[in-house]
């Protein structure tokens, strides 16, 4: 579903707000990380079939964050990819613009989960017509050593911010984040989930906007605490190489299946950026499953399966 561009809503205040997005997500995740974020703006060569500029903010080698980044982008580009087309098939091919925030956080300490959050918009110009846009975004939780609390928290914080653009949006972009972060090749969910939306205007462009900046800006509140408790937790070799074993699924489900990192590199986007996602650390082992009553164990019998997390009728 599309939407005709409004006056009302222009893409430079959309640049703005987001930008402000990301400087605000860096300061409250800089609190918590001694080491400071490097700081790389970059802009499109004029020859380049994409346009456009960024800030791309990375840390790597820190105390509580291993690897993370929170990046600014917004380019243009003549040629819709394939992975944004394929829902649409009569803009294939168009002139489009593209913008948002992502980011990916990879913590050092085990008991600390990885999370991800991505607010984005995407504008498509076909020739003889009104550009279109629509919204996607969402965060969710992937976790090694899962506390019950810290999952509940992270979803209240998700419903509580989508709750005043619709009682329906929580209940919908939960199911939709748990249909969409599942590796199809091992039966197995990523993680626990959160919200996902995507080709989203219903609210119309001004409402839609709204919801998109407010699930930004729960970000931290939904993340900041469970890092706060969890980053201290004494761990050992066992858990580290466990932590590396999962982050293996993270790497399978954003090259194979992640509509982002897809239409990045189908768009001739800036690899380095695009790839910032991946951990630091990964391991894999040939057709291994935890034993039996084990806390690796609990990970698979008590988070991954699909759950009501909030109890909700």
């Amino acid at each position: 579903m599309m939407i005709d561009l409004l006056d009302t809503l222009s893409m430079n205040s959309i640049r703005t707000e987001l930008l402000a997005l990301q400087t605000s997500i860096l300061d409250g995740l800089q609190a918590l990380e001694p080491k400071p974020f490097a700081r790389d703006t970059w802009i499109r060569p004029a020859n380049s079939p994409l346009q456009g500029d960024g800030a791309s903010c990375l840390v790597e080698g820190g105390e509580v964050f291993e690897r993370g980044g929170c990046n600014f982008s917004h380019v243009q580009g003549q040629k819709l990819p394939a992975t944004a087309s394929v829902r649409h098939p009569h803009l294939a091919g168009a002139p489009f613009e593209a913008m948002g925030v992502s980011l990916v956080i990879h913590p050092r300490n085990p008991f600390v989960p990885t999370v991800h959050l991505n607010v984005r918009l995407l504008m498509v110009k076909p020739q003889n017509a009104a550009p279109t846009f629509w919204f996607g975004g969402g965060m969710d939780l992937t976790p090694f050593y899962a506390e019950h609390n810290d999952v509940v928290h992270f979803h209240q914080t998700c419903k509580t911010a989508l709750d005043p653009h619709g009682s329906d949006k929580y209940p919908r972009f939960k199911a939709s984040c748990d249909d969409y972060f599942y590796l199809k090749h091992r039966n197995e969910a990523r993680g626990v989930g959160g919200i996902f939306f995507d080709d989203f205007s219903e609210l119309g462009a001004q409402g839609s906007w709204d919801m998109t900046r407010a699930v930004g800006q729960a970000f931290l509140p939904a993340y900041v605490p469970i890092v706060q408790t969890r980053k201290n937790t004494p761990y050992g070799e066992r858990e580290r190489d466990f932590q590396a074993y999962r982050r293996g699924r993270y790497v399978e489900f954003n090259l194979v299946f992640d509509r982002g990192t897809l239409f990045g590199l189908q768009s001739g986007g800036r690899t380095e950026s695009i790839l910032m996602s991946m951990p630091p650390v990964v391991h894999w082992r040939y057709n291994w499953s935890p034993e039996a009553g084990t806390p690796e164990a609990t990970l698979y019998n008590d988070f991954l399966p699909r759950k009501n997390w909030l109890n909700l009728a």
